[in-house]
């Protein structure tokens, strides 16, 4: 569950380290971000000289979440940790590399190109 001012990490090369939630799309009153959704962040803290800057503005896609995902075949999933990619244009990202596990869930979103970058796909 990712709400408003949630900080997560990034899974992504651009540039952005810790991320803070300050809107969940998809309705005005949307709580709740899952594995899949997109989320409207700022960015807290960055490496320098890199593509994304601190204080900047974002839209990015969750890729891993604490609380338990319940699946269509009724099994569950979690991780470690929050993590989000940061997204270019469109449902493409904007780093080119993208760490850590990811969950299969962005695939059948419409996030191919993340769920191809991805070091592992569970």
């Amino acid at each position: 569950m990712i709400q408003p001012r949630t900080m997560l990490k990034v899974a992504d090369n651009s540039g952005a380290k810790i991320i803070q939630v300050f809107n969940v799309l998809g309705g005005t009153r949307r709580r709740y971000a899952q594995l899949g959704d997109i989320v409207v962040a700022t960015v807290k803290k960055a490496e320098p000289r890199k593509l994304v800057k601190k204080h900047e503005k974002v839209k990015a896609v969750i890729v891993r979440q604490r609380k338990e995902f319940k699946r269509d075949d009724g099994s569950y999933i979690r991780f470690d940790d929050n993590a989000a990619v940061i997204l270019g244009d469109g449902k493409l990202p904007k780093g080119t590399r993208i760490l850590g596990p990811t969950a299969k869930e962005l695939k059948e979103k419409g996030f191919d190109k993340i769920a191809m970058m991805a070091s592992e796909l569970l």
